[in-house]
């Protein structure tokens, strides 16, 4: 073991329970949150690793780690990223869970983005809107839900009976099979608020007016946002990526329904817009998700304030009523028992 390597081994973090030494790789994870890529967060770990190593001390708290860490990404990465690691603090003192439902249609890059904005967050469950269509398929037969036995763009292929507008098939049909992979996502987003546990829930049935976030209040914290591709080629060249990266999806038949695709992706924009759930472009990879993690954290930001404006009308008032009861009790008073 090299001298760096020992002398690192001895700093523990002080109020830890198990007191377990101060860990690197852990810290770079944690400054993830913040929007920073994998390889500028491990730099920032570094750096704060190399202050610990100058101060020899054997162990530091928690508060005093996070003081250095933020003065270190200040530094290396900006006020931007720095911001963004003190709002995440406020997610641990919410102390309610994380519900991310990511929507867009086919092709967008839904998946890649779930799947590392959840590595990020440290949240470990991600499930696809076509899990549970899977499992809705286990149950209910093509003769008793047809559209849940096909992929959201061929919905219109399903319809029992077609509307006279053939323009209007395909919305229908989606809209058919959407309602029912819905109540799948509620049953989610209700298991997330009685257990506690954060989740990201991806897929193309992710419909803004489909699934109910509001009746759980602040008993989790939701973050919903549309993906979308505005040029309809960069969105096409998605498909020749899908299929090197999943023999099974071969991008022929995506380019075959690549109108519908690009029609579904108006009508979910379009009712984004009408229920106010944001539409972020998908243009570059680490652009995107730097964007989703800002809206994390304002919506942490506008959470943890009306938590604390609550709790603060909750203590006025508690004061009001123990004084109340106070002067009450001091008042001089009559034979009669009123006041003199």
């Amino acid at each position: 073991m090299t001298e760096r390597a020992g002398r690192t081994s001895q700093i523990l973090i002080s109020d830890l329970e198990t007191g377990l030494p101060f860990s690197k790789g852990l810290l770079a994870s944690q400054i993830m949150v913040t929007g920073l890529s994998p390889y500028r967060a491990y730099q920032v770990a570094e750096e704060v690793e190399r202050r610990l190593m100058e101060g020899r001390r054997g162990a530091i708290d928690s508060e005093d780690l996070a003081s250095i860490t933020l003065d270190v990404i200040r530094v290396v990465a900006g006020e931007r990223y720095a911001s963004n690691y003190l709002r995440w603090q406020r997610v641990e003192h919410l102390d309610v869970p994380i519900v991310i439902l990511i929507g867009g249609a086919t092709g967008v890059g839904k998946s890649t983005i779930a799947t590392q904005l959840a590595a990020r967050l440290g949240i470990v469950r991600v499930v696809a809107t076509d899990a549970i269509r899977e499992v809705m398929r286990a149950m209910l037969s093509p003769e008793l839900m047809p559209t849940l036995h096909v992929s959201s763009f061929q919905a219109d292929q399903a319809m029992r009976e077609p509307p006279t507008r053939a323009a209007d098939a395909l919305v229908m049909g989606y809209r058919e099979q959407t309602a029912a992979v819905s109540v799948g996502i509620d049953a989610l987003i209700e298991r997330a608020a009685t257990e506690g546990t954060s989740i990201v829930i991806e897929g193309a049935h992710v419909v803004p007016g489909f699934f109910d976030v509001d009746k759980h209040g602040d008993a989790i914290l939701a973050v919903p946002f549309i993906i979308g591709i505005d040029d309809a080629e960069r969105h096409r060249s998605h498909f020749a990526a899908r299929e090197d990266a999943v023999a099974s999806r071969p991008a022929t038949r995506y380019v075959e329904g690549f109108d519908g695709i690009r029609a579904l992706q108006g009508y979910v924009k379009g009712q984004a817009l009408a229920h106010g759930v944001p539409v972020i472009p998908n243009h570059s990879f680490d652009q995107t998700i730097a964007t989703v993690i800002d809206l994390v954290m304002d919506k942490v930001t506008s959470q943890a304030a009306e938590v604390s404006a609550e709790l603060a009308t909750a203590a006025t008032a508690a004061t009001a009523a123990r004084t109340a009861q106070a002067t009450a009790q001091t008042e001089p008073r009559t034979t009669e028992g009123r006041p003199a």
